[in-house]
């Protein structure tokens, strides 16, 4: 095999294949990156059996072949070469890499053992590219990082006629948006729903999110379930978390008559200021009423703190405590100059309901968008 390629392509492709490989894997040969020359040049593939990545790049190619090579370690080596066009030659089981006066010799790892690369075929929807990203990046924050229970690890997608529903709960918080979809072959009658890992639907948002639409794929192949995402001749294809998602939608509620309106760059701001005296894990207590907001941080018998801003209320005065960081995740992706706070009621009197952050355009008008954050106090008070 012997091609030579662009150093800047080349460095952006392998990034983009190994983004999503393991940091360890109990199978060495599962941290290559597998190279195979194409019509047009090169495809370059990364599979863990759990996630794949391709994509198909521009090269002069004078021997067609296929090599296996340590991924991390070629982006490395492709990330800091010089400004010259870089040459691949495999000589028996070595790989010689050439750019300029750098010289590199890596040794090429058996391709017959690499698995096979799972390739989904036919489109099911096209989703705008932008609104995906956003859309995950406020959504998949909500996701559980405590692998025990997988199926609140994932993001659930949910087609709709027209929409795309993402769903993510850690059972101390529910995040929902809804985006324009575009499925043609879908029928009003069926239902479509894929629940993926949310670092690997983070990556994609991120990787696939700079404009354009993303194909959006759902297939079955030997009793595994999976999805594949693609843009610019990138691929992304996930092998799907089983399990039933847990039914957290019927929590948000119709009406809240009982609400705040505040300004979300002061808000953020302010609690992070208060909880610095805060042990970890402790919530701070947020009193609103007719003068607006207060919330204290009772730390220890060393530190305390409390602060007040301006908060528009209508209803009943309400106490209530949360947990900072959970607050600020939700603030920070409601992505609006204000934020609204909705305060529901439980059947016990003396503890508040779930509170349900939304986007606000002013202090008087709703957001557009359809981001809802759902934070339950109860559990999260010390």
């Amino acid at each position: 095999m012997r091609f030579s390629v662009n150093r800047d392509v080349l460095s952006e492709a392998v990034s983009f294949a190994v983004k999503l490989l393991p940091q360890r894997t109990t199978l060495p040969i599962l941290s290559g990156v597998l190279i195979e020359t194409s019509d047009t040049g090169l495809k370059l593939s990364s599979f863990d059996y759990e996630v794949s990545s391709q994509t198909e790049i521009d090269a002069d190619v004078d021997e067609p072949g296929t090599i296996l090579v340590s991924g991390r370690l070629l982006a490395d080596i492709a990330s800091r070469l010089p400004n010259a066009p870089v040459k691949f030659a495999t000589e028996e089981n070595k790989i010689r890499v050439t750019c300029g006066s750098a010289n590199f010799t890596l040794l090429s790892m058996p391709v017959e053992e690499y698995p096979t690369v799972p390739h989904v075929e036919g489109e099911t929807g096209l989703v705008p590219a932008e609104d995906f990203a956003t859309a995950v990046a406020q959504v998949a924050v909500a996701a559980s990082r405590d692998d025990v229970t997988p199926v609140i690890t994932g993001v659930q997608l949910e087609v709709g006629d027209n929409s795309l529903g993402l769903v993510a709960t850690d059972r101390y918080r529910v995040a929902v948006r809804a985006i324009d979809w575009d499925g043609s072959d879908i029928s009003s009658d069926e239902q479509l729903t894929a629940l993926v890992p949310a670092r690997t639907l983070q990556e994609v948002g991120k990787t696939f999110g700079h404009g354009g639409n993303i194909s959006v794929s759902f297939a079955h192949k030997d009793d595994r379930e999976l999805i594949s995402f693609s843009s610019d001749k990138k691929t992304v294809t996930s092998l799907l978390i089983k399990g039933s998602f847990p039914p957290v939608r019927r929590l948000f509620p119709e009406n809240v008559d009982n609400y705040a309106v505040i300004n979300t760059a002061e808000l953020i701001e302010a609690v992070r200021r208060v909880s610095l005296v805060l042990e970890r894990e402790a919530a701070l207590r947020f009193s609103f009423s007719i003068d607006g907001l207060t919330m204290e941080a009772i730390g220890s018998e060393q530190a305390q703190a409390s602060e007040s801003i301006d908060a528009l209320l209508t209803g009943e005065d309400i106490v209530l405590s949360l947990k900072p960081s959970f607050l600020i995740d939700g603030l920070n992706a409601v992505r609006s100059e204000f934020v609204r706070f909705s305060f529901t009621k439980s059947e016990n009197t003396n503890k508040p309901g779930p509170m349900l952050i939304t986007s606000q355009s002013s202090k008087d008008q709703p957001g557009a968008d359809s981001y809802k954050y759902l934070l339950q106090p109860n559990l999260l008070l010390r």
